[in-house]
């Protein structure tokens, strides 16, 4: 009996270390499994957490946002995160960012993209390479952006945020008037997205405003401008459009009058821009260009001291690096033009003005080709598609030229095209398509308004408070007659051949019997080797109605000729033979022939021997 007890009782002790070991294991398993819950989680919130930080990201505002409403898409975070906590604290830190618009911290995360470049430009970091880093991208309008300002190398809206104005400019007004209408206004900001119109008034060309043009009509086609843009809710750029006069300080008295005047009537506007100097030329320092520079913008100054104002580089707004290493300091608000050519000017002047921006000088691209710097010869989309990237990744604001149907390659109208605004796809030349297409990214032409044939005049009337209303008025058909003098350079000017019936056998002048006029539009350096653009302008100096024209051209030293138009060109060492094309043979006696031009390049003592 003893012995069945201790048995009994042998047998329960096993049963129960058997039940205490198998607690023990199922309690390890279970921390074990949450353990492993626990760190999968922490993985999955850092996982988390990294996908919600970001490299820098647009801001962009729909294209027809006729409300302004504008769409926040990130901030910009970095830093590790090594506790779920410190996660969920950053991510709550994010969303108050957005919640409550924080913009005191918005701008400084933004404005440390935009300006990451000019750390390496001072030496303080990385490489001379462009940067990687691409500031916020912002296409904004007048009414949600409200009045622009700069800081740094960026312009910015009201709040800080940096915005990009890309947009078109007028040709002379004075030669191209009927294009300063609402309704094409109207279709550039719907359709082609633009957010900027500049109004280019020619000072020294025929009809300009220094040299006998109509100073009220041309002032009043910038107050419609001004109208209209600020009906479509667009910026607009009152463009001083300096060039055959070279100097600024040439006409500075009459700049003065009417900047004084213009900001006056403006001052209560916040989408007006001032351009003071469109390309100053040929010897002008930037020492001159700065003097006239502070001194008109002083004037500005006593009516508006917050606008925006451009100020031109020298040699046809290339040469930002003599700004950036003297610039402005004498008010706030200053940017500097930069003009480009895309077929022309290439990797050398976007060095240049990459350099520039790095140093901190802001930029603004206020005219701009794809073909050549005559506004002629063929298209370079390659080089024009590589200075669009390179201008939003740095966020310059950038203007094509030019809105008109001038029967050169740089116009977006084509030259048989008479509307003024309701433009299709066939009204535009190729400069036109690629410009549409760049703006919108719509693979083909779309259009939501009707096609609008009349060209009209518009008046204004002011309000007591000195802003401008437009008044629509009847149609007209007259327009300003668009002639030149014979030494306006190629790009801002229209052949003035007459096409005659000759009944007369053909007769080819020659030198013996023709004159010619050469100026140089315009001169850089690349590859080591000096470019020089020519305008050339043919006499027909004897009595007999010529049908073709052939004439030489020698030089000092050999030439190399890259680029010619409205001529057949052969070249031979140190001489360039041109003739006629089909279509302007024909020179009356006594009359002269021009918008003839070529590219050539050599040594920098090459010139024309006469």
């Amino acid at each position: 009996m003893k012995k069945q007890c201790k048995i009994l009782v042998l047998f329960f002790c096993i049963c129960f270390l058997q039940v205490c070991f198998v607690g023990c294991n199922t309690q390890e398993q279970n921390q074990d499994r949450e353990s492993n819950s626990s760190s999968v989680q922490i993985e999955q919130e850092k996982e988390n957490t990294k996908e919600k930080e970001s490299d820098t990201v647009d801001v962009v505002s729909d294209s027809d946002n006729s409300n302004g409403k504008e769409t926040s898409l990130s901030q910009e975070h970095t830093g590790n995160y090594d506790e779920t906590e410190e996660s969920n604290k950053d991510e709550e830190t994010s969303n108050n960012l957005k919640d409550n618009g924080t913009n005191s911290d918005k701008k400084e995360q933004q404005q440390s993209s935009i300006t990451s470049g000019q750390h390496t430009a001072n030496g303080n970091s990385g490489s001379s390479n462009v940067s990687t880093s691409r500031p916020v991208q912002r296409m904004g309008y007048p009414s949600t952006s409200g009045a622009l300002h700069v800081e740094g190398s960026q312009l910015v809206d009201s709040n800080g945020q940096p915005i990009q104005l890309r947009g078109i400019s007028t040709h002379g007004l004075a030669w191209f008037p009927q294009y300063v209408n609402e309704a094409a206004f109207s279709q550039f900001r719907r359709e082609w997205n633009v957010n900027v119109m500049r109004l280019a008034m020619y000072t020294a060309e025929y009809g300009g405003y220094c040299s006998g043009g109509d100073k009220e009509s041309l002032k009043q086609l910038i107050r419609n401008g001004v109208a209209y843009a600020t009906a479509q809710d667009m910026y607009v750029i009152v463009d001083w459009h300096i060039l055959s006069d070279n100097n600024p300080n040439t006409y500075k008295a009459q700049a003065k009058e009417f900047f004084a005047q213009m900001s006056k009537e403006f001052s209560g506007h916040n989408n007006v821009i001032y351009e003071i100097c469109n390309e100053p030329n040929g010897a002008t320092s930037w020492a001159e260009i700065k003097s006239y520079a502070e001194e008109l913008i002083s004037v500005i100054r006593k009516n508006d001291k917050d606008a925006v104002i451009i100020v031109g580089t020298p040699n046809w707004s290339q040469y930002v690096d003599q700004a950036a290493a003297n610039p402005i300091t004498t008010s706030k608000n200053i940017m500097y033009a930069l003009h480009f050519y895309a077929a022309t000017h290439k990797n050398d002047l976007r060095s240049k003005m990459i350099s520039a921006i790095q140093s901190g000088l802001p930029i603004f691209v206020s005219e701009y080709g794809i073909c050549d710097a005559s506004g002629n010869g063929a298209i370079d989309e390659m080089e024009a598609n590589q200075w669009v990237n390179v201008m939003n990744q740095y966020g310059v604001s950038y203007v094509a030229w030019s809105l008109s149907n001038k029967g050169e390659t740089a116009s977006i109208i084509s030259s048989s095209s008479s509307k003024t605004s309701g433009f299709t796809e066939n009204d535009l030349t190729a400069s036109g398509k690629w410009l549409y297409k760049m703006l919108t990214g719509n693979a083909t032409f779309q259009t939501s308004l009707g096609s609008t044939e009349k060209e009209t005049v518009v008046d204004t009337t002011k309000r007591e408070d000195n802003s401008v209303v437009a008044l629509q008025t009847t149609p007209a058909k007259e327009t300003i007659k668009e002639t030149q003098p014979e030494t306006t350079p190629v790009k801002e000017t229209n052949p003035s051949t007459t096409i005659i019936e000759s009944n007369s056998n053909d007769y080819t002048l020659t030198n013996e019997e023709i004159s010619y006029e050469f100026s140089i539009r315009n001169s850089w350096e690349a590859d080591g080797k000096t470019f020089y653009l020519y305008d050339l302008t043919l006499h027909n100096n004897s009595a007999k109605n010529g049908t073709e024209w052939k004439v030489q051209i020698p030089f000092n030293e050999a030439v190399t000729l890259t680029d010619g138009w409205n001529g057949n060109y052969s070249v031979e060492n140190q001489r360039i033979t041109i003739s006629s094309k089909e279509y302007n043979g024909v020179i009356q006696a006594g009359q002269h022939m021009n918008n003839i031009g070529f590219i050539v390049c050599g040594s920098d003592n090459l010139k024309i021997v006469q």
